[in-house]
């Protein structure tokens, strides 16, 4: 006697078919990937990229905002994004804005200070020349005039004589000096020749430099470095000399201040 049917399809006819795999449509080429994948088969992008990223901070807040960026997707290449300006650029930048307005006024002597490392001197004759003594015939002029065989004469060391350049001053770098009453080395030694002397620089703000320079007993030039800015004036005083005697006195055949003006 047959028994009760069985559960499910008679026999000898076929089952439901079975449900379909579960399939991931790319959100990045619409490709179809299987459920088990986290990468794209075709362009693998992340088919889970997980929740949705929060919207950025305000600017304000993102200036004090510390910590790292979140780790990367696995499977994915970190990029390399800028870094934003924390609180040190600001004050970085608020700095550099201060060291620039406050250096200004300086400016000007900075790049006079350039120029004269980048060109060569060029020659500052003298605006007017006075001398606290002279001799006749024997003018202060005539050591600024170019000549080396028309001197500066005086009776005996301890007179000034003083180069004035105006305003604006100029910056000196070079001093020459032709001791003596002539460069010919038969006539240099007729009369006493300055062997030290005084030099005092004055700076348009009333500020005097002083350099003692001691020269050699010889014809012809002697050069000397002399550093000065917004020169105005320039006093030379013979202290000490060679070849002084009874009859005699002391010359300066020339002097000239090189540099630059302005």
């Amino acid at each position: 006697m047959p028994g009760p049917p069985a559960d499910g399809p008679p026999a000898g006819t076929a089952g439901p078919p079975p449900p379909p795999p579960a399939v991931v449509r790319c959100r990045g080429c619409g490709s179809e990937n299987s459920a088990d994948r986290t990468l794209c088969l075709r362009c693998a992008l992340p088919l889970a990229p997980g929740p949705v990223p929060e919207a950025p901070p305000p600017w304000w807040r993102r200036l004090t905002r510390r910590g790292g960026r979140p780790a990367p997707l696995a499977g994915t290449r970190p990029r390399r994004a800028w870094r934003r300006p924390r609180i040190v650029l600001p004050l970085v930048l608020v700095l550099l804005a201060c060291g620039v307005w406050f250096g200004l006024p300086y400016a000007g002597r900075l790049l006079g200070l350039a120029r004269e490392e980048t060109s060569p001197p060029e020659s500052l004759p003298p605006s007017a020349v006075r001398a606290s003594a002279a001799l006749k015939d024997h003018p202060a002029a005539a050591a600024f005039d170019g000549f080396t065989n028309r001197y500066w004469g005086v009776a005996a060391p301890g007179a000034t004589v003083e180069a004035e350049f105006g305003a604006p001053g100029v910056r000196v770098t070079k001093l020459v000096v032709f001791a003596g009453v002539s460069a010919k080395k038969d006539e240099f030694l007729t009369q006493a020749r300055p062997a030290r002397i005084v030099v005092e620089v004055v700076s348009a703000d009333g500020d005097v430099s002083t350099r003692r320079i001691t020269l050699k007993d010889q014809p012809g030039q002697q050069t000397f470095d002399l550093r000065g800015s917004d020169v105005t004036r320039i006093r030379v005083t013979p202290e000490t000399a060679y070849g002084a005697g009874r009859g005699r006195h002391l010359a300066v055949a020339e002097v000239e201040f090189f540099g630059h003006r302005g």
